[in-house]
């Protein structure tokens, strides 16, 4: 049971590429904040994380905060929280960088290479996004930087993936029927791989959730509980299920998470009723079937305690709000 994979499968993910470019150098262009790519690229998604991958060549991209990296052949940058960012061929490239029509190409998807620079070293990159649910994608998205990098030339598999993609890149710049859905399947598994990648290669201290999810401990418990979420666990019935006692459990646990397996769990399934509220119209009845509470009383209780408000009233807010 793997609880990134569990996290994964309940927020829907879906993408594509949508941009290749051979830029060469002196060259750069900056991407506006993710919010605003939305309407032309997915409408109506909660939430873009873009990522380049660069296949030669090598670039510089940075945030608006001067936070920066490196990337060379193999490269996957990602961009979890969507920052508008700047995209270049290194330092001493002046800014307001032109477009190169990179906007009509976007607008378009349209895949076949733009070529554009000053005539020094190339690099060839394709863009990609992927569209989740902010929300229920929160413990990877609140783990991870607003930029980081990983290399998929070091196996096989991402030998693979890098391959497949290119071929696709140029069916769908040449109009073959199917390319395009092959394309956006295979730009999901790129973003999950990536994501494997970095968590793979986290400091051995590291805490948080995705430190957690990669502990064959604590990350059985995380995907034991996210992927039974309505079952009546109880501490005892999870340490069983885990092969440790409930002290040493709720201590690594909580080493990770900064709170117990049972407390989690609580919020968790809160979390994902207030989700349902807030999009389904199901009764307040069956939501809390579905999350694990057998009253719906007890679950009225436990809504007031961790949003302020019984469900009802939560839901009609957020209704009304909506109008």
């Amino acid at each position: 049971m793997d609880a990134f994979s569990e996290i994964l499968n309940g927020v829907r993910l879906n993408g594509a590429l949508f941009f290749s470019a051979e830029f060469s150098a002196p060259w750069g262009y900056s991407s506006p904040e993710s919010k605003t790519l939305t309407a032309t690229l997915s409408p109506g998604a909660a939430h873009l994380v873009m990522y380049h991958f660069v296949l030669a060549g090598h670039a510089a991209v940075e945030l608006a905060t001067g936070e920066a990296t490196e990337v060379g052949p193999g490269d996957i940058v990602v961009l979890p929280h969507g920052d508008a960012h700047d995209m270049s061929s290194g330092r001493g490239v002046k800014k307001p960088f032109p477009n190169y029509g990179v906007s009509a190409k976007v607008k378009a998807r349209e895949l076949s290479p733009l070529r554009a620079g000053g005539g020094g070293e190339t690099t060839r990159f394709v863009c990609g996004y992927m569209t989740c649910d902010p929300w229920l994608s929160r413990p990877i998205l609140s783990g991870l930087p607003a930029l980081f990098k990983v290399n998929i030339r070091t196996d096989p598999s991402g030998q693979w993936l890098e391959s497949s993609i290119l071929q696709l890149v140029e069916e769908a710049a040449s109009g073959r029927v199917g390319s395009e859905a092959m394309l956006a399947k295979l730009s999901e598994a790129l973003f999950v791989d990536t994501l494997r990648r970095y968590v793979a290669g986290l400091p051995s201290q590291q805490l948080g959730w995705l430190a957690g999810a990669r502990d064959p401990i604590v990350g059985r418990s995380l995907g034991l509980m996210h992927g039974r979420i309505a079952h009546p666990w109880t501490l005892a019935d999870l340490a069983e299920e885990v092969g440790i006692s409930r002290s040493a459990l709720v201590e690594r646990f909580t080493k990770y998470l900064s709170e117990a397996p049972m407390s989690y769990l609580t919020r968790w399934r809160l979390q994902l009723a207030a989700r349902s509220l807030e999009k389904t119209s199901r009764g307040v009845a069956e939501i809390a079937g579905e999350v694990g509470y057998e009253s719906e009383a007890a679950f009225n209780r436990a809504f007031k305690r961790e949003f302020g408000q019984p469900p009802g009233r939560y839901r009609a807010e957020i209704k009304s709000a909506q109008i």
